[in-house]
């Protein structure tokens, strides 16, 4: 898990395994935008959902394998986040 932490997530799908707000557990879609709280997502339709991080567990689609991944590991600005020293278990 703590490898995808350094990767570029644009593009890749996303499913919201688990969140605090229960409107958007469940949400799918590809990964079209990302700040530094928050990931933006294209669903069914091209409609796009604003995703904040830190609230969600995701699982993420990553050279074929769903990977589990908690949204809190994820908050930095993607280009500190691609740099950032990770723990690896």
């Amino acid at each position: 898990m703590p490898e995808i932490v350094r990767e570029e997530l644009l593009g890749c799908v996303l499913k919201v395994a688990e969140s605090t707000n229960k409107s958007i557990a469940g949400l799918s879609g590809r990964i079209v935008g990302e700040t530094r709280n928050t990931l933006k997502i294209e669903g069914v339709g091209g409609r796009e959902k604003t995703i904040i991080k830190d609230q969600c567990v995701f699982l993420i689609k990553y050279s074929n394998k769903w990977i589990k991944v908690d949204g809190k590991e994820l908050v930095a600005r993607p280009e500190d986040r691609i740099k950032k020293n990770v723990k690896l278990w």
